[in-house]
C-alpha cells in the first residue's frame, strides 16, 4: 500500500500568499522570505514612496511582477496561460507547476471589508498526484492524476476573474515545450494566418511601422496574443513574397 507523500504546505500569514505560493511551488520552508520578496519590490521600483507591486502597509498583496522576478531567481518563468485555449494542450510532463490568481474577500478579524484583493494559489504534483496548495486552506486538496487536472482547470478558467500562470524551466519556456506539438504548430500555424490577414487588411506599407506597434505581453489583458518576434517577421517576409 502507498504511503500518504510529505506534502510542504505553508499556511496563510497576513497577506503573504505570494510568498506561500513560491515556498508550497518549491517544496520547502524558506525557499523565499518577506524580505526577499520586498526587495526584489524595491528593485522593481526604486525611489518610490508607495511601491506599487505591494500593500501600502508593507504586509504583503505582492503581484505578478514580483512573482515572476522571484522565479527567475531559480531559473523558472512564469508563463500566462490564454485562457481560450484548451488546457488539455499542456503538457504537464514538462511543466513545473501551475499558480492560479483568483479573486478574494479581506477580513479584519471577523469582519468582512469592502475591499477587493487578488489571492494566489499552487498547484502542483507530487508523487504522480496533482494538489490544490492554497494557503487558506487546513490541509492540501487531493485534484488527482492528470485527467482530473486538466478538468480542474477547464472549471477555474470558466471565472473571468481567475489567471492562471504556468511555472517552467527558462529551458522549456524559450522552446515553449510547456505546450503539445501539436498544439503548437496549430497555434503557430493560427498567429502567422492573423498576421496575414491584418497585413491585407490593412495594406501596411512599412514592416518597421508593423512590428514596432507591437506591444509587450500584457498578463492583465487576455485578448493580447504573445506573437514572437521571429513569427512576426515571418510573416512580413511571406506577405512581401506573394506581392
Amino acid at each position: 500500500m502507498n504511503s500518504k507523500p510529505t506534502i510542504y504546505h505553508e499556511k496563510q500569514v497576513k497577506e503573504l500568499c505570494a510568498l506561500h505560493a513560491l515556498n508550497n511551488l518549491f517544496q520547502t520552508r524558506g525557499t523565499f522570505s518577506k524580505s526577499e520578496l520586498d526587495t526584489i519590490c524595491s528593485r522593481l521600483s526604486p525611489n518610490v514612496w508607495f511601491n506599487p507591486h505591494r500593500s501600502m502597509l508593507g504586509l504583503g498583496n505582492y503581484d505578478i511582477n514580483v512573482i515572476m522576478a522571484a522565479l527567475q531567481k531559480k531559473g523558472c518563468e512564469a508563463v500566462w496561460f490564454d485562457k481560450r485555449k484548451d488546457p488539455g494542450c499542456l503538457d504537464l510532463s514538462n511543466i513545473c507547476g501551475f499558480i492560479l490568481n483568483v479573486p478574494s474577500d479581506y477580513k479584519l478579524g471577523f469582519v468582512m471589508l469592502p475591499l477587493r484583493r487578488r489571492h494566489w494559489i499552487t498547484i502542483r504534483q507530487i508523487q504522480g498526484n496533482f494538489y490544490n496548495l492554497d494557503s487558506k486552506l487546513d490541509a492540501p486538496q487531493l485534484i488527482g492524476r492528470s485527467s482530473d487536472l486538466i478538468a480542474y482547470l477547464k472549471e477555474q478558467l470558466d471565472s473571468k476573474e481567475k489567471e492562471l500562470f504556468i511555472v517552467v524551466s527558462k529551458e522549456v519556456e524559450e522552446k515553449q515545450l510547456w505546450m503539445h506539438q501539436y498544439a503548437l504548430q496549430n497555434n503557430i500555424q493560427h498567429t502567422q494566418n492573423s498576421c496575414m490577414d491584418q497585413l491585407q487588411l490593412n495594406h501596411c506599407d512599412s514592416p518597421v511601422d508593423s512590428l514596432s506597434s507591437l506591444s509587450a505581453y500584457d498578463y492583465r489583458n487576455r485578448d493580447a496574443e504573445c506573437l514572437k518576434l521571429t513569427e512576426v517577421r515571418n510573416c512580413i517576409v511571406s506577405r512581401e513574397n506573394n506581392l
